[in-house]
C-alpha cells in the first residue's frame, strides 16, 4: 500500500504558483513606478519646463521612490519576522508550560475539519511526542503562520526597489529623444499605458489570472491613478 502511494506521488506533479511575494514585490515596485513619475513628467510638462530639467526631475524622484519603497518593503518583511518569532516563543511556552491546553486546541482545530475525537486522538498523540511538529502544527493551523524566509527582507527591499526604477524609466524615456516637453508628455503617455498593458498582460499569466482582464483592469488603474496625481500636480501649479 504504501510502494501504491508512493509511486502515486511520484507520477503527479502539481503546477502551483509559489512565488506570491516575489510577484507582490514586482507588482508594487512597477506599478509606483510607471505612475509616480510619470504624473511628475507631466506636470513639469505644463509648466513649460525643457525636457532636460525633466528628465532630472524625473530620474533625481526614481533614485528617491525606489530607495523609499524598497526601505518600505524592508522594514515590512523585517517586521513580519519578528511577529514570528515572538509568536514562536509564545507558543513555545504554552506548549511546556500549559500542554494539556494546548492539546485540546489540537483536537478543537482538527475537529473543525469534521473529525471526531476518536479519529483526531490517536494524531493529537503523536503530535505530543514530537514537540517541533507540535510547534509547527500550532504555528501555521492555530495562528496562521508561516515561518519567513531568513534573507526575505533583503530580497523584498531589492526586488521592490529595482522594480520601481525599472518601472519609473519607462515615462522617463521619451524625455530624452523628444526636446519639446509637450511632446514629450503624449508621447510618455502611449509608452506608458502600452507598459501598463503589458505589464498587466505579464501578471495574469504569472497569477493564472486571465491575462487580457489583468491587462486591461492594470492599464486602467495606473491610468487613473497617473490622472488623478497630474491633476493635482496641475492644481498645485495653478496656485
Amino acid at each position: 500500500m504504501a510502494s501504491d502511494s508512493t509511486r502515486l506521488l511520484l507520477g503527479h506533479k502539481e503546477k502551483h504558483f509559489t512565488a506570491g511575494d516575489v510577484v507582490r514585490d514586482v507588482i508594487m515596485g512597477v506599478s509606483d513606478g510607471l505612475t509616480v513619475p510619470f504624473a511628475l513628467a507631466a506636470g513639469l510638462s505644463g509648466a513649460k519646463v525643457p525636457s532636460s530639467l525633466i528628465l532630472v526631475a524625473g530620474l533625481a524622484e526614481v533614485a528617491a521612490g525606489s530607495i523609499s519603497m524598497g526601505l518600505g518593503g524592508y522594514l515590512a518583511a523585517k517586521s513580519e519576522a519578528e511577529h514570528y518569532q515572538r509568536e514562536l516563543k509564545r507558543e513555545q511556552d504554552e506548549i511546556i508550560n500549559v500542554p494539556d491546553t494546548e492539546a485540546a486546541e489540537i483536537g478543537e482545530i482538527l475537529s473543525k475539519y469534521g473529525l471526531e475525537p476518536h479519529e483526531y486522538a490517536p494524531v493529537v498523540s503523536a503530535l505530543r511526542k514530537n514537540p517541533q511538529a507540535w510547534l509547527d502544527f500550532m504555528m501555521r493551523f492555530e495562528l496562521g503562520l508561516e515561518k519567513p524566509e531568513p534573507r526575505r527582507a533583503i530580497e523584498s527591499a531589492l526586488t521592490i526597489a529595482i522594480a520601481y526604477v525599472v518601472g519609473g524609466l519607462v515615462p522617463l524615456l521619451p524625455y530624452v529623444f523628444i526636446p519639446r516637453a509637450q511632446n514629450a508628455m503624449f508621447t510618455s503617455i502611449g509608452v506608458t499605458l502600452a507598459a501598463l498593458l503589458f505589464f498587466g498582460y505579464i501578471k495574469g499569466q504569472f497569477t493564472g489570472h486571465r491575462p487580457v482582464l489583468s491587462a486591461v483592469q492594470t492599464a486602467f488603474i495606473g491610468a487613473l491613478a497617473s490622472a488623478a496625481a497630474f491633476a493635482m500636480a496641475k492644481a498645485v501649479q495653478a496656485i
